[in-house]
């Protein structure tokens, strides 16, 4: 009797639609339960998943499209919480800074975007840029370029010589004394203007920059560079403004003042201890692990002159306690987003985040839950998104193995479709 009701409905969508695309899933992976279902067919009507039936079915008109996935593991489009989708590492991206012209940097993200999209991540955070984050976005939603949809912070917000101030490391000629309207606060007030002026600029979200970082030219990578009165300012006006705030931190005193201060999300986390793993449970604050960033930047810094001098002190303080952060962070059970720092490592590479999460403890389905119904409740999607589920977004993605038995094949995504359009078929 179910059959006959689905094939009723089915015939019902038809009727209205016209044209549909049917997918034959040999698998697909309920994120919500965590179940692996056995072959059904998502039914697809415009940007909208219409139904999921038992076995493989298919429509009655010319017009509709048939797709196999019979020997694939399906699943929702990824989403990564933290990219860079502005440009990527290279021995010269300390230069560029001084070579590039706003137009290079938009058609280099716009081929990113493009590579991002199809290594299956159909939705990204992006945390800092120029502001052609915001422009890429834009023209990603009105379909004038190919990408994944983005939740961007346009430029990161930071103090003078913190990790987001755009002048470090130049010459003072050259350093000027850049303010709110470049992301660089100094009080209280500077912090209310920078975070109406990433408004104004068409941010989705607000990035603040807590504590040090690990690669900006700039001698500690941990210390707080806010006080408690800036950054609570700072998520108080973003609230006003309905935007969360993303606090990238490394070192516990800047965490617990951004964790005090009602942050969304801790990106990194490296210094992080229980007192703060705590904290941010009881202040349902998750962590972006971006483990992915670490591991490249460890490889990266035996090449000589890959990163500045200034750098490599930092990168070796950071990584000899990480992996010891993450055990505790596991056995805290502290919330877990799922982001990378693409940008940090190559774009189109986010998904060996998986294996390093798995290598790290968390379970299989865990890591992909995370990058699926967690990543869609914080970016308030969780009706439209994460989920393969009758009247959420068509973003499906395929591999060809099952990623609960093999992570690895979360590496190597063969099928693409964002919003009921296909932009990837390796079948």
């Amino acid at each position: 009797m179910k059959r006959v009701i689905q094939l009723i409905i089915l015939l019902l969508t038809i009727s209205v639609t016209g044209q549909n695309t049917y997918l034959h899933c040999g698998k697909i992976i309920d994120t919500k339960s965590g179940s692996v279902l056995i072959e059904k067919t998502i039914v697809v009507s415009g940007n909208k998943i219409v139904l999921i039936a038992e076995g493989y079915v298919s429509g009655n008109t010319s017009e509709d499209q048939i797709i196999d996935l019979k020997t694939k593991t399906v699943m929702p489009g990824l989403i990564d919480m933290h990219v860079h989708i502005e440009g990527e590492t290279s021995p010269t991206r300390y230069l560029e800074t001084f070579t590039k012209n706003e137009a290079d940097v938009a058609f280099t993200a716009a081929e990113i975007a493009n590579r991002t999209l199809l290594s299956g991540f159909t939705t990204v955070r992006d945390l800092g840029g120029s502001g052609v984050n915001v422009a890429l976005r834009d023209a990603i939603a009105s379909e004038k370029v190919p990408g994944p949809r983005i939740f961007t912070a346009e430029k990161a917000i930071g103090t003078t010589g913190g990790h987001a101030d755009p002048t470090n490391g130049m010459r003072k000629e050259l350093m000027g004394d850049p303010g709110p309207a470049d992301g660089v606060i100094n009080s209280v007030e500077d912090a209310r203007k920078a975070v109406r002026q990433r408004y104004k600029n068409g941010a989705d979200l607000i990035k603040i920059t807590a504590t040090g970082g690990v690669l900006s030219v700039a001698k500690n990578g941990a210390n707080a560079q806010f006080t408690q009165e800036e950054v609570n300012e700072i998520v108080k006006i973003a609230k006003e403004y309905g935007m969360v705030v993303a606090a990238h931190a490394h070192g516990k005193e800047g965490m617990k003042r951004a964790v005090i201060a009602g942050v969304q999300t801790i990106e990194h986390g490296s210094f992080m201890d229980k007192e703060v793993a705590t904290l941010m449970k009881q202040n349902n604050c998750y962590m972006v692990p971006t483990l992915s960033a670490g591991r490249y930047v460890e490889e990266k810094a035996k090449i000589p002159n890959y990163y500045p001098a200034v750098i490599l002190p930092k990168i070796t303080k950071t990584m000899a306690v990480l992996d010891e952060t993450i055990k505790m962070v596991i056995s805290e059970g502290v919330p877990i987003a799922f982001g990378t720092d693409a940008g940090v490592f190559p774009h189109g590479e986010n998904a060996k985040e998986f294996r390093y999460m798995v290598d790290a403890g968390w379970s299989p389905l865990f890591a992909i839950q995370s990058a699926t119904i967690t990543n869609a409740m914080l970016l308030g999607m969780e009706n439209q998104l994460g989920q393969i589920k009758e009247g959420f977004i068509a973003d499906i993605v395929a591999v060809d193995e099952n990623p609960i038995k093999n992570i690895s094949t979360m590496e190597n995504v063969t099928f693409v479709m964002k919003e009921g359009k296909v932009y990837k078929s390796e079948l």
